[in-house]
C-alpha cells in the first residue's frame, strides 16, 4: 500500500499494474541472467523508470522474495503430493528435491538465500522465505526422527542449507551422476545407519 493513500482504499490501477510488469519482467530477467541481472535493465523493460521499481522493491531483496512468491505455488504443489507418501524418510528426500529444483529457479539464488538464513536479518525479505522452507524442512525431519530413520542430531537448517548447496553445484552444470553422488553423500550423514543400506 502506498503510504499517501488513505487507509481500506486499494492501490491505484497503474500501481498495481507497474507491480505486475515489475514482477513479470523481473522474472524473465532472473531466469536469462541470473539473481544479479541490473535492475536498471528490468525497470527500463518494463516500461518504467527507477524510482517507480525502488518504490515497489526498495531492495534486490525484496525484488527477488516477491518474484519468488509467484513462484511458490510450484513448491506446494510439491509439498501436496510428498503429504501423501506413506513414508517418512522418502518424504523427506522428495522434499529435499523439490527444494533443490524451487533453488535452482535461477543463477545465483541458492547464495542470498543462505546469507538470508544464516544472517536471520528480520528485516531481510528473504528471511520469511527461508524461515518457512526451514520450518517445513523441521517438520520433515522430525517425522524420519521419530520413525527412526533420521539421526536425532539433524535440523531442518542443515539440510535447507545442503538443498540450497545442491541447487548452487547444480547451477554450474554439475553432471546428473556427480549430483546423485553429492546426495548420497549427504544422505549418509542424516540417515540412520540401518537405512543406508
Amino acid at each position: 500500500m502506498n503510504a499517501s493513500e488513505p487507509r481500506g482504499r486499494k492501490p491505484r490501477a497503474d500501481v498495481q499494474r507497474n507491480r505486475a510488469v515489475l514482477l513479470e519482467t523481473a522474472q524473465r530477467h532472473f531466469l536469462r541472467h541470473g539473481v544479479g541481472t541490473s535492475l536498471e535493465a528490468v525497470a527500463k523493460e518494463a516500461g518504467v523508470g527507477p524510482a517507480t521499481l525502488y518504490r515497489h522493491f526498495p531492495t534486490r531483496e525484496a525484488l527477488l522474495a516477491a518474484v519468488l512468491q509467484t513462484r511458490s505455488e510450484e513448491l506446494v504443489a510439491h509439498q501436496a503430493k510428498i503429504e501423501q507418501l506413506g513414508h517418512s524418510a522418502e518424504a523427506l528426500e522428495q522434499w529435499l528435491r523439490a527444494m533443490e529444483s524451487y533453488f535452482s529457479a535461477y543463477s545465483g539464488l541458492p547464495e542470498p538465500l543462505m546469507a538470508a538464513a544464516r544472517a536471520q536479518k528480520p528485516d531481510s525479505p528473504l528471511t520469511i522465505p527461508c524461515d518457512i522452507l526451514i520450518a517445513a524442512t523441521d517438520r520433515y525431519v522430525e517425522a524420519a526422527q521419530r520413525a527412526g530413520h533420521v539421526r536425532a542430531s539433524v535440523r531442518g537448517y542443515d539440510l535447507f542449507l545442503a538443498a540450497c548447496s545442491i541447487a548452487w553445484i547444480k547451477g554450474n552444470d554439475t553432471e546428473e551422476e556427480s549430483l546423485d553422488r553429492l546426495r548420497s553423500l549427504i544422505a549418509s550423514g542424516y540417515l540412520e545407519r540401518d537405512m543406508q543400506a
